[in-house]
């Protein structure tokens, strides 16, 4: 499979749909990609980044603004989602309930989906809703990318030690998890991502 990875022009991607749930997302056909985070991980900054595009995906002052799955076409068959943001506290509980009901549904129902990248700080990485996420995903058999987000808040020592703090971490999880450390704004971990991302963009075949 490595023989044809293919690389992807990331910086022409470009919006497509927003959906409430499964059932209103276009075919699941091609190839998917999720980004999943808490509500202020530094989903949207990524996924701006990686498209060196400003606005593709609105940052927010508000964290949880983002309630709909937001599906974005990089080129024919290869899709980028941006999944609501989870676990901001000021969100009522049943709206909550909802998020993780759809994020749920869509991570274990989703055939066109392969991969998944969960954001989280650094500074605060591995909370319940993102083992959950890892949990799910592991448990369908979906390889994750865990980006460690807003590293250049860190000196490189502490960077390090994090890195290997979370990577000994999800040992217990026992799936196919990669983990780096990533920063928007210093380009750090950007190579790392568009690899994984075109890896499972190659995909489209199987």
């Amino acid at each position: 499979m490595t023989d044809n990875i293919r690389s992807l022009n990331y910086a022409k991607t470009h919006f497509v749909t927003s959906a409430p749930d499964i059932s209103h997302l276009p075919s699941d056909t091609g190839v998917e990609v999720a980004f999943a985070g808490r509500s202020n991980a530094g989903k949207s900054s990524a996924l701006n980044a990686l498209t060196q595009q400003k606005s593709l995906a609105r940052t927010s002052k508000t964290p949880g603004r983002t309630q709909l799955i937001n599906l974005f076409e990089v080129e024919e068959n290869c899709r980028l989602v941006d999944l609501p943001g989870y676990g901001y506290a000021e969100v009522p509980e049943a709206v909550k309930r909802k998020w993780q009901k759809s994020l749920g549904e869509y991570l274990q129902k989703r055939e066109s989906l392969k991969g998944l990248i969960v954001l989280m700080d650094i500074r605060h990485p591995l909370k319940d809703l993102d083992q959950q996420m890892i949990d799910w995903a592991v448990a369908v058999g979906l390889p994750i990318l865990l980006l460690l987000t807003k590293s250049d808040k860190l000196a490189s020592g502490a960077q390090k030690q994090q890195l290997n703090m979370v990577k000994e971490a999800i040992l217990p999880f026992q799936g196919d998890i990669t983990v780096a450390n990533f920063s928007s704004l210093k380009k750090q971990g950007l190579e790392q991502l568009k690899q994984k991302l075109n890896e499972w963009f190659s995909q489209t075949e199987s």
